[in-house]
């Protein structure tokens, strides 16, 4: 089973909406896939049409100590292959918590164990904020995924985002690859041709060839988890990054086999 994070400390970059695309295009190629929404605004969960009144069972309650496994929490959606972890608002509330109740940032890596016969592929929706959320996300991390816009704010957010998982990385003794996937790219600017020419020399080897361009068919979530694809430049750009992530790990899975 191989668990990816996708994640940024910086917001509105499109991790939700990578998030969605990736897990379309893994579960459409036969893989069981499970989404797990870590974000306490809940983006994934309400693409998904899940009700907010009452509170779904979700994420939050893998730390709240009350036993619940991640395969009691997760439903079906639409797609075939793919399942939801929803998420509640009362995430927000854990990092309070965390600072009284040892044991909480492996909560979800001691969840994730239990399901490694149930799915090929997680993908963790993490929240745009450094915290306990994102650094159960990192520990549990095969890989880690992280989109960001072309334009000189998200670099700067970019960097953060590194030096967090090389943060991370070190503490938890084992390699945590990760993948920069440049999106909404607007060719049309200077700044983002620019900033796309940056990211490349800046991270080479880390970064996708390509970038994700502005398509406002990817602005619907709600379309992006119907079972038919919404279609695009767009989306056919995340079909193509899966594929080059998937070439990514490949070595890896190789050395372990």
């Amino acid at each position: 089973m191989q668990i990816w994070a996708i994640a940024n400390q910086k917001g509105g970059v499109g991790k939700t909406t990578t998030s969605l695309c990736l897990a379309r295009g893994l579960a459409q190629s036969g893989q069981r896939l499970l989404l797990v929404d870590l974000d306490p605004h809940a983006s994934l969960t309400r693409a998904f049409a899940v009700p907010s009144t009452p509170p779904p069972a979700g994420s939050h309650d893998l730390f709240t100590g009350g036993g619940a496994s991640l395969a009691s929490l997760a439903r079906g959606t639409d797609i075939k292959g793919l399942d939801l972890i929803a998420a509640q608002p009362a995430l927000a509330t854990l990092e309070r918590r965390g600072a009284t109740q040892p044991g909480l940032g492996l909560a979800l890596g001691r969840a994730l164990h239990a399901v490694q016969s149930l799915y090929d592929h997680v993908l963790l929706d993490c929240p745009p904020t450094l915290g306990l959320l994102m650094v159960n996300a990192l520990a549990a991390a095969d890989r880690l995924v992280v989109p960001t816009q072309t334009d000189p704010l998200a670099l700067h957010g970019l960097a953060d985002m590194l030096r967090t998982a090389a943060m991370v990385e070190r503490s938890r003794r084992r390699p945590l690859p990760q993948h920069v996937l440049p999106t909404l790219y607007d060719r049309r600017t200077k700044s983002g041709v620019h900033s796309l020419e940056q990211l490349h020399a800046q991270y080479e080897g880390r970064v996708w060839p390509e970038a994700v361009p502005m398509d406002t068919r990817l602005r619907d979530a709600c379309a992006l988890t119907a079972v038919a694809s919404p279609g695009g430049r767009g989306a056919d750009a995340y079909a193509r990054a899966l594929r080059w992530l998937l070439k990514q790990v490949e070595p890896a899975q190789r050395k372990a086999a």
